[in-house]
């Protein structure tokens, strides 16, 4: 699984070293572009780790914080000059997940990111792990945790969720979902598959993750 991260970091010379480095760790690194809208960029990216100035224009590092925060749970470190306790604790209290004081060494911070991405990522075998938008579907245990909470899944709905993530962003048509219930050996017609759906969606809900699932009318579901 190759992690995303995005970079919310207005001092270019800093942002774009920190690119590099990562970079070279094989990671997909985007940087911030519009301060002033943040979360758009950042859920245009979903990346699954944000490294987060405190010191921005518009709005500060805490703000965004708090916004990321009310729609994702993905790990944020911030990143920040201004590495005084209070800074520290109003970070955490807001959903940061570290605190790294500049000037750092960048070895230090690839050991943090790593760390936190196994933590948060590597249940089992990262190859039988799935995520978009902070939710972590386990493909070994039949899972979909969001925000702490684990929720159980039958076969059908974990085989349609694990099409679904592996085709993030793009529409899943329900022939295609047919399809791979078929190889279940499940008998699957087109309002059994619309039962499966609704179920899916319910428990989905109950989990915290309302209008998870998308219907694209004439294109099929997507996440």
């Amino acid at each position: 699984m190759k992690y995303r991260i995005f970079i919310v970091e207005d001092d270019e010379t800093i942002a774009n070293l920190l690119k590099k480095h990562l970079s070279s760790w094989g990671y997909d690194v985007f940087l911030a572009e519009d301060f002033s809208n943040i979360l758009q960029e950042f859920a245009g990216k979903d990346p699954q780790l944000v490294l987060l100035d405190l010191k921005l224009p518009f709005y500060n590092g805490f703000h965004w914080c708090e916004e990321i925060r009310k729609v994702s749970q993905v790990p944020v470190i911030f990143i920040s000059s201004a590495a005084d306790n209070m800074n520290m604790v109003m970070a955490m209290s807001r959903g940061a997940d570290d605190f790294i004081a500049k000037p750092f060494d960048m070895d230090v911070l690839v050991a943090k990111i790593q760390a936190i991405l196994r933590r948060t990522y590597s249940f089992g075998n990262p190859g039988n792990v799935l995520e978009h938008k902070g939710a972590v579907l386990n493909l070994s245990r039949a899972t979909l945790t969001w925000n702490g909470e684990e929720t159980e899944l039958t076969r059908n709905e974990l085989r349609i969720l694990e099409l679904l993530f592996s085709q993030a962003g793009k529409p899943v048509s329900r022939d295609a979902i047919m399809t791979k219930l078929w190889e279940s050996d499940s008998f699957v017609d087109d309002n059994t598959l619309t039962v499966n759906i609704t179920r899916l969606r319910k428990k989905l809900e109950a989990a915290g993750l309302v209008d998870f699932i998308i219907t694209r009318k004439g294109l099929g579901y997507m996440v």
